[in-house]
């Protein structure tokens, strides 16, 4: 991983061309999407898909419409007050993959709050695909580039893999100097495991959002579930990739054989069965038996996943128990597919466990929360001895005499005018 950077951090704009033709079988035409192919793609798109991405965009939008940010200003004392600033990332990078299967709604779950956030600068990057003709040969899916479209991102990379998350880190240009991307500040967005190790790679240089690994769903279920609907969900996961964890916990032992019957009959039915065939084989997979609801609580905290879904006579109240979980969805109506697409949440969320700390990505993750510290001379003087005291405790003595100094002049003035002659 690190020298797939380093060639790019070097060689710019042709090491990208020369990692899209190795990693993605095709050499992209263009670097950064022209403005017309932009256009094209979006006059292009199947007017349903169309009305679809606008419907899920204005959904996602509202949800982060609500998370924006107030400044808060705290009154500590007379004359002294911290304001809590909320100040957008300047630049950021979005990725969005475009392996086993098209995510224009990755598009959407990354530039919308961002946008939300007040963002100055978006650019979003997505690999070239080698099945592309035309006048999109070379380019990210036309449904990719149709949804930045339709969203008013102009600056789209052809650029995939963890040669996008360097060339956004470092910036990439030409011989001749010529820019062809300037470096970011954040990069968000999901992506395989070698887009994971070089997020890891470049955290500091540019911050992250998270280190995003295969999907996974948990299903909590009770003998109130069915079978039908526990089993396609845990299928919809399943077909995302081999690697894919599907995982139901269940204090039910003819549910648990009703799901087992209801996978092998729409495993095999389904388009990816393959695919969803080897995911649900997998040792990430797994049917988990348990005494009761409280016990199967213990397990999905355990296990903190990607998706919950929540299956069980009081859906909503169990769901208000968990504590680890990147998004969770309550009752029969409530499939992991809707956040997908079209719920309004977020569907970039935390993987492998990190839902015990982490949370998805929302308007908060493109905000920095800057304190604004503003304090009078008397609101100071009032709070001195402590700041002297806990600064002489830590053995750093400057630390108090930079508040000290502050009143120095004018106790010395006044102790002279005090002993001037009458």
């Amino acid at each position: 991983m690190r020298p797939l950077c380093e060639q790019v951090r070097h060689d710019g704009a042709d090491a990208l061309r020369e990692l899209g033709e190795r990693f993605d079988k095709v050499r992209p035409t263009h670097l950064r999407v022209p403005a017309e192919v932009l256009a094209a793609a979006e006059a292009q798109l199947d007017p349903a898909i169309k009305d679809a991405l606008v419907e899920a965009i204005r959904r996602v939008r509202i949800v982060h419409a609500a998370q924006a940010r107030e400044d808060v200003t705290t009154q500590v004392s007379d004359g002294g007050s911290v304001t809590e600033r909320w100040i957008p990332v300047e630049r950021v990078g979005l990725y969005v993959p475009g392996g086993l299967a098209v995510y224009p709604s990755s598009v959407v779950m990354n530039v919308v709050p961002a946008q939300v956030a007040g963002v100055d600068s978006v650019a979003v990057a997505s690999p070239p695909q080698a099945q592309n003709t035309g006048e999109f040969a070379g380019y990210p899916h036309p449904t990719i580039l149709a949804a930045c479209s339709l969203l008013g991102v102009d600056e789209v990379y052809a650029v995939g893999g963890a040669q996008a998350v360097a060339m956004f880190a470092y910036g990439a240009r030409e011989k001749d100097g010529t820019s062809v991307c300037e470096p970011v500040d954040l990069v968000t967005g999901p992506g395989n495991i070698y887009v994971a190790a070089a997020k890891r790679l470049l955290k500091g240089l540019i911050g992250i959002d998270a280190e995003a690994g295969p999907t996974e769903i948990g299903i909590l279920a009770d003998d109130t579930a069915d079978a039908e609907h526990v089993a396609a969900d845990l299928i919809s996961q399943a077909e995302h990739d081999n690697l894919a964890a599907s995982v139901l916990v269940t204090d039910s032992t003819r549910l648990a054989d009703d799901v087992e019957a209801a996978l092998e009959r729409r495993a095999r039915a389904t388009k990816h069965s393959e695919r969803v065939l080897t995911a649900l084989g997998g040792p990430q997979s797994a049917i988990v038996l348990v005494d009761d609801v409280t016990a199967g609580l213990r397990v999905v905290d355990a296990y903190g996943a990607e998706h919950l879904e929540i299956h069980t006579a009081s859906s909503r109240e169990d769901a208000l128990r968990v504590r680890n979980a990147g998004a969770i969805f309550v009752g029969t109506y409530s499939p992991v597919s809707l956040g997908d697409y079209a719920a309004g949440s977020n569907h970039v969320l935390p993987t492998g466990g990190c839902a015990c700390h982490s949370s998805g990505l929302s308007v908060q993750s493109f905000l920095k929360g800057v304190h604004i510290v503003d304090y009078s001379r008397e609101a100071l003087a009032e709070v001195a001895d402590v700041v002297v005291t806990l600064a002489n405790a830590e053995d750093l003595p400057a630390h108090g005499e930079a508040v000290t100094a502050r009143f120095e002049r004018r106790d010395e003035a006044e102790a002279g005018t005090e002993n001037a002659p009458a």
